[in-house]
């Protein structure tokens, strides 16, 4: 009787503390000087997931970057559209890149200390980009129907994604990471369930690549018109 009293009372208790975890900016926060200091993993691999995208901007456009930390990729971005918008939830990180944008004089750049869900539609957007996010939320499902909400027809979806949902261990685990608060959340599914999501939300793959070593599936999607 009282295990399933704490079973039925436990259940929601998790369900708070993901959701907290994956909207609490306090971690990303603590942790902004070290995530400054970190190089890229591969400059290269970087360089070409740039350069994948940038073949499909377009000067007209309008480009939504969703968990842009300090903003290396939207600013990266910035001179091949019309005009991007960066969000994010932790102002540490966000201040990096307005000073940076402002050094730079790049005009056409506004970040916005904003989560998923503050982010409306419309407006809709050319390009959307999650970048390095979908696995730390525990509704990632959710996260690419609010991509597709986002996205024009026509316009591109843009995600770098760990795909963990064959690591066994880290199912192990996923119970006892989602009850520290601190910690943001971490979801294992496969690169297939990804593929299968993106596509059951109206977008064509145009790119498919994981570099050899890497953890982290790169995806170029074009909402269908």
């Amino acid at each position: 009787m009282r295990g399933r009293l704490f079973l039925a009372l436990g259940q929601p208790l998790v369900a708070r503390l993901e959701r907290r975890m994956a909207s609490s900016p306090l971690f990303w926060n603590l942790i902004a000087r070290k995530y400054l200091a970190s190089p890229v993993p591969d400059e290269a691999v970087y360089q070409r997931k740039l350069e994948l995208t940038r073949e499909r901007l377009r000067p007209d456009w309008d480009l939504l970057e969703i968990g842009c930390g300090s903003g290396a990729t939207a600013l990266n971005h910035a001179p091949h559209v019309r005009s991007v918008t960066a969000c994010d939830f932790s102002k540490k990180l966000l201040a990096v890149g307005e000073t940076r944008a402002a050094a730079e004089q790049i005009d056409n750049v506004t970040f916005h200390c904003k989560s998923l869900d503050e982010i409306t539609a419309p407006p809709a957007y050319d390009a959307v980009l999650m970048l390095s996010l979908l696995h730390l939320l525990p509704d990632w499902r959710g996260a690419i129907d609010r991509a597709a909400a986002l996205t024009k027809p026509g316009g591109i979806f843009v995600s770098s994604t760990t795909c963990m949902g064959h690591s066994r261990l880290l199912r192990l685990l996923q119970p006892l990471l989602r009850l520290l608060p601190l910690l943001p959340s971490v979801t294992a599914f496969t690169e297939e369930a990804l593929r299968a999501e993106i596509r059951a939300n109206g977008f064509d793959i145009e790119v498919d690549w994981r570099p050899e070593g890497a953890d982290a599936l790169f995806l170029i999607a074009r909402r269908q018109g």
